[in-house]
């Protein structure tokens, strides 16, 4: 669940972000991605149709020009559905989210917050890859 709560709290970050001057628009030193995207499966860039695929429906939450988000709760857990307009903004949150680390389902346009347990079996339905997130800076306890 912190990786929805963390996901939830950089709903606004991305915005700042993007308004922000420098930069090329490439993600610097970017995410590591693990596994292959399912053969043949492409959820489109919507909430609603991602939670169908995914088996729930979803509670929109967040919605501006920037992004629409929507929570899905299922037996197995609560998970946070993120989509986009376009590529570049969903690069944006990414890159704000490696602050909070984590792991995400990321498709074209769209992102996928859960539990890791939980990413597997959304990877089988909605395609995508999962992308484990580190945070930037000096890490506690580390030299």
């Amino acid at each position: 669940m912190r990786a929805v709560a963390a996901a939830g709290a950089l709903a606004v970050l991305p915005l700042a972000a993007s308004c922000g001057g420098g930069g090329d628009g490439r993600a610097a030193a970017g995410p590591s991605a693990s596994g292959a995207p399912a053969a043949g499966v492409v959820a489109p860039a919507k909430v609603e149709v991602i939670a169908g695929l995914a088996g729930c429906t979803a509670t929109i939450r967040t919605e501006a020009d920037e992004l629409r988000e929507g929570v899905c709760r299922t037996p197995k857990g609560d998970f946070l559905i993120t989509t986009f307009p376009e590529e570049r903004l969903k690069e944006t949150w990414l890159e704000s989210a490696r602050v909070y680390e984590g792991t995400y389902l990321v498709g074209m346009r769209w992102v996928v917050s859960a539990e890791p347990g939980m990413l597997e079996p959304l990877r089988g339905k909605l395609g995508g890859t999962i992308r484990e997130l580190s945070g930037t800076g000096p890490r506690p306890g580390r030299s």
